[in-house]
């Protein structure tokens, strides 16, 4: 592997990469000398090597009140690596720290709704692996269901053992079936409602939808009978949601 692409992935810039060579070309050298054989201005050049003497792979030294910089050893590099290691260590911590004073101010300003658009039983098998992951660390594990009898076989066709999993996690599911089919698995609370038989409602065929953990999916068929899902992440569309269906809950 040539050694330019080597310092590239170690994360330097190409200009950074040509005063680095150059100064191991050179040896001990001046700015001046560093920036002609690297072809990098002055002042840029004089820049790069107090960033590259943070890294720790360059240092300098003064002679007759003139400043002359040489490279570290190869190895250098390796204990370079391990201190950005350790510093993006450090930031991850610092982040995951600040997580909820993050989504508090994120949720104070309102939280813009996130949309996404999944398409085909690949898609549906990603909104359904995003159910179990999300509710698999919550404390209250169950989310709440919309099932639709036109819908529901194209659901757990995307991930046949689905049910499988979700009770091996412990996690519940209250349901309401719109129209007739389904039954109980594991965890499952399910009521059924029954949909008027008048002209015009049969057309809808209800989307099977989806209510957990700050987060509303919508499963349908386009007309070539391919699912089609869209989940919409917002705390306020979940929880207005979620009052509903309980709402509806108490009331069936």
């Amino acid at each position: 592997m040539q050694i330019q692409v080597v310092l590239k992935n170690f994360g330097l810039s190409e200009k950074e990469i040509a005063v680095y060579l150059a100064l191991i070309e050179l040896g001990s050298s001046s700015v001046r000398t560093i920036s002609e054989k690297a072809k990098v201005n002055r002042g840029t050049t004089y820049d790069i090597l107090k960033s590259l003497i943070n890294m720790g792979i360059v240092s300098y030294y003064n002679r007759e009140s003139k400043q002359y910089f040489i490279a570290e050893r190869p190895e250098t590099l390796l204990a370079a690596i391990d201190k950005k290691q350790e510093d993006l260590g450090k930031v991850k911590a610092d982040i995951e720290e600040s997580i909820p004073l993050f989504k508090t101010l994120f949720e104070k300003h309102g939280g813009k709704p996130s949309v996404k658009l999944y398409e085909g039983l690949i898609g549906i098998r990603n909104i359904l692996e995003d159910v179990l992951k999300s509710m698999d660390n919550e404390k209250e594990k169950t989310y709440y269901v919309y099932s639709s009898a036109t819908v529901r076989k194209n659901v757990y066709m995307a991930m046949k053992d689905f049910s499988k999993k979700r009770i091996r996690r412990k996690i519940k599911v209250k349901t309401i079936a719109l129209g007739e089919g389904g039954g109980l698995l594991g965890f499952d609370e399910r009521k059924w409602m029954s949909l008027p038989n008048v002209k015009g409602v049969e057309a809808l065929r209800p989307t099977y939808e989806i209510i957990y953990k700050g987060k509303v999916a919508h499963i349908s068929l386009d007309n070539a009978e391919n699912p089609v899902g869209i989940v919409i992440e917002n705390e306020e569309i979940y929880n207005t949601q979620k009052l509903i269906f309980e709402y509806n809950w108490k009331n069936i």
